[in-house]
């Protein structure tokens, strides 16, 4: 489902999805993703971090560029990046 067919773009909401893509690709429960921590920390290295680029490019039909993951280090920086982007579209 892309943004434009209705995902919210509520912070809280991004930060839960991205939160559980994390843990698929790390393969640890979405609790134990602590929004402020490095996603690095778990373990996310470039290509499980190319693959997220991709996860949300199909989620909220947003380009994003490989190294969102360097720039935006914790699920936190991400979500409300992706906010912005997400609300600056509408």
């Amino acid at each position: 489902m892309s943004a434009d067919a209705g995902v919210a773009v509520d912070l809280e909401g991004i930060r839960d999805w991205l939160r559980v893509r994390v843990a698929a690709y790390v393969v640890r429960p979405p609790e134990e993703i602590d929004p402020l921590v490095p996603i690095a920390q778990y373990g996310m290295d470039s290509v499980y971090s190319l693959g997220l680029c991709g996860d949300i490019e199909a989620e909220y039909g947003l380009a994003v560029e490989p190294t969102l993951a360097w720039e935006h280090p914790t699920v936190a920086a991400m979500a409300d990046h992706l906010r912005g982007r997400l609300s600056a579209r509408r």
